[in-house]
């Protein structure tokens, strides 16, 4: 058979890490703590309320732009939350899950030869869309151990090539959380350029220790110029359902629905309408989250005292970083598949969310898990010694 040559367009892209860590954990029938997504099942109510939506019939296409009762909840729940007002006809936009979302912004936005400016360590779908989009992906880190960012540095990065700077609060995979002065320097770098800001929240009801979440929202000068990205899959877990959602100013979310149109066109109707109904007659499930993750943090955190993992601080999302510098010198890669292997639990090495694999010697656990799993997951770690 006569073959053809094929030039690729990610061609450092491979199978993700999360799809190859899931499948060691299964061949090894380990403890899955490494792709983020819940045990457990969500609201039964929610579940009725699609049942009830694909027996009233509603099992064609959604508008193109999302339900709208579910863009209008969408619209009361930010305002009461974070005080914006956000118009459900031309404000906001349901996606298939947020990757979705943060896909067709960028691609609204960037062009051949833009910079586009991505904190690192950075969820892993940001740099193939960017480079998808004939964009430059310019990288700056968070500080280690801190995961804080040095907005000095960043400004340094900028030129009249940028053209987006990408965000992301609650932080996946350090758990770190954006401050109310950093939205204050953010604003300061775009105010007077001219740049847009993709903002990544959708962990945005999971933050602790009396934190408050700052979203793009609640600074009017930022969210002009911004695309808020979220997703009902962390906040109702739901992750397969791949519900997310873009809140944009008009001329942003015009270009970025061009975009969506002919990436999915729609998201599934009977579970819109659901999530509609759940938001309006189950608020305090959203209300709830907070406290709900930080116990399982907490009870994750107290199983593994003792151990030879050193715990790195966790402000938001339901991730927790711990090193193993105490414990080996091997590479995180190596370290996670021999972790799943030998121990069987399943983690996500923090150096494949770097674009040159920055190695801390660092591995992400997901505590959005059953206590049984915790607890049976940290007795298998606990075993682990230098």
């Amino acid at each position: 058979m006569q073959t053809y040559p094929l030039s690729s367009k990610l061609p450092h892209v491979g199978t993700t890490i999360f799809t190859v860590m899931s499948a060691l954990a299964q061949e090894h029938q380990a403890i899955n703590l490494s792709q983020g997504f819940p045990d457990f099942s969500c609201d039964k109510k929610l579940i009725s309320l699609v049942n009830h939506y694909m027996k009233k019939g509603h099992n064609q296409y959604a508008p193109m732009a999302g339900a709208p009762v579910l863009r209008q909840r969408i619209s009361t729940l930010v305002k009461e939350l974070y005080g914006a007002d956000y118009d459900p006809e031309t404000e906001i936009t349901i996606t298939s899950g947020a990757t979705e979302a943060l896909f067709c912004a960028v691609t609204a936005l960037v062009k051949e030869g833009d910079e586009v400016i991505v904190i690192e360590p950075a969820y892993d779908s940001y740099i193939p869309a960017i480079e998808l989009s004939g964009g430059v992906p310019v990288c700056i880190p968070l500080e280690y151990p801190s995961y804080r960012l040095d907005w000095d540095k960043l400004k340094r990065l900028i030129n009249q090539r940028t053209r987006v700077i990408m965000i992301n609060t609650p932080h996946n995979p350090t758990g770190a959380v954006l401050s109310e002065q950093d939205m204050v320097e953010l604003e300061r770098l775009v105010h007077t350029n001219n740049i847009f800001v993709i903002s990544d929240e959708v962990y945005e009801h999971i933050v602790f220790d009396g934190l408050q979440h700052a979203s793009i929202a609640r600074f009017p000068d930022l969210a002009v110029k911004s695309i808020i990205v979220s997703s009902f899959g962390k906040s109702l877990h739901t992750t397969g359902w791949k519900v997310g959602y873009a809140l944009a100013p008009p001329r942003l979310t015009k270009e970025l629905r061009k975009v969506h149109q002919f990436v999915t066109f729609s998201t599934s109707t009977p579970f819109q309408y659901a999530i509609a109904d759940y938001l309006q007659q189950q608020r305090e499930a959203i209300d709830g989250l907070r406290a709900f993750y930080q116990a399982k943090r907490d009870y994750f955190l107290r199983l593994m005292e003792g151990s030879a993992f050193t715990p790195i601080p966790a402000s938001g999302t339901y991730f927790q970083l711990m090193s193993y510098a105490g414990i080996s010198d091997e590479g995180d890669e190596a370290f996670a598949q021999r972790l799943t292997r030998e121990y069987k639990v399943a983690s996500i090495p923090v150096s494949v969310f770097y674009r040159y694999k920055t190695d801390h010697k660092v591995v992400r656990f997901c505590f959005a898990k059953n206590e049984q799993t915790l607890k049976e997951a940290a007795e298998r770690l606990q075993q682990v010694k230098a």
